[in-house]
């Protein structure tokens, strides 16, 4: 089935351009075009009154459709600021400050985390302890038992790993045997809207973060995280945004905060992508485009992409899948490991073919936007631009 019909704005922007970078930056369908024509007319509308309409209508809206789509049971537990290293650096202002926390990652997150702990390590703010993500068959098991070794404050991990695609499979064992007090947070921007999550039985246990940019499809700006209650009540780390509802709770001698998941909240910021959110979510929902249908759209393409690539003579060859398909815990893209990485990328886009890479590794991902004559397309335009 097809669903280009629902792009027509970005897809006729550059009607030669074959993107094959979903997992990067997810081209926007028409409903959010919608979505932010909203947002100006409210702001020309309301003028000072919009932040009283935004926080009564259109964060509740958007917090409805997070929880949905995670198998929360109360929505207020988001919050939402304009990127997820915000929400990082806020969950870190909430670890002891009498001794150095310790930190549980693997090797393969995300700059806006990896790059933040790196530099808090440089000065011995952070003592980190990193688990490989390979051999990924092993990973779960090896992570779990760290976990259970170390007195750690922050234990952080991703749902799908950003520099291969892998999906970890479980996340309960994964962190089931992680001490009480400490905080857990689960990097979930390569997974919310891409593969089924259900949080139902973590929701009181973890933090969760994700955002717009990739497969909710919405855009920058965007990001929210789960709080679960009792953890981190009063991050140092605050903006004026987090008093709000917290005036019946609040004290003469501290800072007050929202009881819910708006004590993570920044301050003023654009609300724009919130209402392209909503338009997008709404517009799934009335299509009754379901995760579970993206997810299978996306893995039909990957399927039919490597079955193509063996009729060619292209020098990336299925042999170089960091996870191959064999492998069903996966994302929405497909990682090739190879030397040649930044040079191919280079010359695809020479033939406007936009992939993306990451070091030796290439990767190539799947969206709506994308049907099978695409991935025959582009993998004919591949083969003549290596050629």
């Amino acid at each position: 089935m097809s669903y280009k019909h629902h792009f027509r704005r970005f897809l006729e922007a550059d009607p030669e351009r074959i993107h094959f970078a979903a997992h990067s930056h997810h081209l926007w369908p028409d409903a959010s075009f919608e979505g932010h024509v909203q947002a100006w007319q409210d702001a020309a509308r309301l003028a000072d009154q919009k932040w009283e309409a935004i926080f009564a209508n259109v964060i509740p809206r958007a917090q409805g459709h997070v929880a949905k789509r995670l198998g929360l049971s109360n929505p207020k537990t988001i919050a939402f600021a304009p990127n997820t290293h915000e929400f990082f650096v806020r969950i870190l202002s909430c670890l002891p400050t009498s001794r150095t926390p310790r930190v549980l990652t693997s090797d393969s997150e995300f700059h806006s985390f990896s790059r933040q702990a790196a530099r808090l390590e440089e000065d011995g703010l952070l003592e980190v302890v990193r688990v490989p993500t390979q051999p990924f068959a092993t990973f779960g098991e090896r992570f779990a038992e760290q976990a259970t070794k170390g007195e750690f404050d922050l234990v952080y991990v991703s749902h799908v790993f950003f520099n291969s695609g892998y999906a970890v499979p479980n996340l309960e064992s994964l962190i089931g045997n992680v001490r009480p007090e400490t905080f857990v947070v689960i990097d979930g921007y390569h997974a919310f809207g891409a593969l089924p999550v259900d949080l139902a039985k973590l929701e009181n246990r973890v933090f969760y973060v994700a955002g717009g940019y990739k497969y909710a499809m919405a855009g920058e700006g965007g990001c929210f995280l789960h709080a679960p209650p009792g953890y981190g009540e009063r991050p140092r780390n605050t903006g004026w945004y987090a008093s709000f509802g917290a005036l019946a709770h609040a004290q003469s001698n501290s800072v007050a905060y929202a009881p819910d998941g708006g004590r993570f909240m920044g301050a003023t910021f654009d609300p724009s992508a919130l209402y392209r959110f909503n338009a997008v979510m709404d517009w799934l929902d009335r299509e009754n485009i379901t995760v579970e249908r993206i997810h299978a759209h996306s893995h039909g393409l990957q399927e039919l992409f490597v079955e193509e690539l063996r009729k060619t003579t292209i020098v990336l060859r299925e042999s170089q899948l960091v996870v191959p398909l064999a492998e069903t815990s996966r994302g929405q893209f497909l990682t090739f490991d190879t030397p040649a990485a930044a040079d191919i990328h280079d010359r695809l886009l020479g033939s406007n073919v936009v992939t993306d890479v990451r070091g030796n590794r290439l990767r190539f991902g799947f969206g709506l936007y994308h049907d099978e004559q695409d991935v025959i397309r582009g993998l004919g335009r591949i083969d003549a631009a290596l050629s």
